[in-house]
């Protein structure tokens, strides 16, 4: 079976963009790891399948595999790059500024700014409202809130904020992220009894009240580039703190977003995505890689 993709990334977090418009795409998780394979695939932090929405109010729905082969609920870099794939794409008119966007953490808005050529520029996606309460996570603890909770881990005691942007995070506070154990502690905190369907891990430092540098182990993947949803975790975690306002920028290897805790209790998400080349591939259907 020939298959045709689209790579895109946002801020370096990248993806492979498939349209499923007749939903007779069936991708098991080796297909998908075998695809997100950097040496034997095309290489990605994931797979984005174009689906039609079940939902009446949405346009289209976004069906997201981690590198793994494991489902996610959302993931805010693949939103944007998904809002540029239906607007460079031409899957909503051309005078389209706002769309809807489905994925398995609810309906998304997503505002978009275009080039002058028609491509989109930027997207501002509403992450909805963060959860804090712990059951809801899920993590496993007795307090209410995990705020700078104390989490005892085989490498020592590791303070967390727990959110959940659609998905879960443990947003970790350092004073310098070039050194902070991302792959020591990332793990360990992922897969971490606590967290029963596993967590991102935020390494965040505190520039000013106005900027906050951030590294992000990913649940499935690894450290990426750029998280939209633990970039608006972090910026949760740091106004609760009282760290920063409800405002700041989030920089991330790959780049910057600016983020948003808006008084209607909504976490909006401004940044770009980018198309980098479109092109097919040969899946065999009983290949066991």
């Amino acid at each position: 079976m020939e298959l045709a993709f689209t790579k895109m990334n946002g801020l370096g977090n990248d993806f492979i963009v498939i349209e499923d418009l007749d939903q007779d795409l069936d991708l098991d998780s080796s297909a998908v790891v075998w695809l997100c394979d950097r040496h034997f695939g095309v290489g990605a932090d994931g797979v984005i399948l174009v689906r039609p929405a079940m939902s009446a109010e949405a346009d289209y729905a976004m069906h997201y595999v981690n590198a793994d082969g494991s489902v996610a609920e959302m993931c805010g870099n693949g939103a944007r790059c998904f809002a540029k794939y239906l607007v460079d794409h031409g899957l909503v008119s051309a005078e389209t500024s706002s769309l809807m966007i489905e994925t398995l953490g609810g309906i998304r808005p997503v505002r978009v700014t275009r080039e002058p050529d028609g491509t989109m520029a930027t997207a501002t996606v509403d992450m909805g409202k963060p959860v804090l309460e712990t059951r809801k996570i899920p993590v496993l603890i007795d307090d209410d809130l995990a705020c700078e909770y104390p989490l005892e881990t085989p490498a020592g005691t590791v303070k967390i904020t727990a959110v959940s942007m659609g998905n879960p995070h443990a947003v970790i506070w350092v004073d310098d992220i070039d050194e902070a154990p991302v792959d020591t502690i990332g793990p360990l905190i992922e897969t971490h009894p606590a967290f029963p369907h596993r967590t991102n891990v935020e390494f965040a430092e505190l520039v000013d009240q106005e900027r906050i540098r951030l590294r992000v182990w990913e649940r499935g993947c690894g450290e990426t580039l750029a998280c939209g949803t633990g970039a608006c975790a972090t910026l949760v975690a740091a106004a609760l703190s009282c760290r920063t306002g409800r405002t700041a920028t989030i920089e991330l290897p790959g780049g910057e977003l600016f983020i948003e805790w808006d008084p209607d209790e909504h976490v909006y998400m401004t940044g770009s995505a980018a198309e980098v080349f479109r092109g097919a591939i040969t899946l065999e259907e009983d290949d066991e890689r």
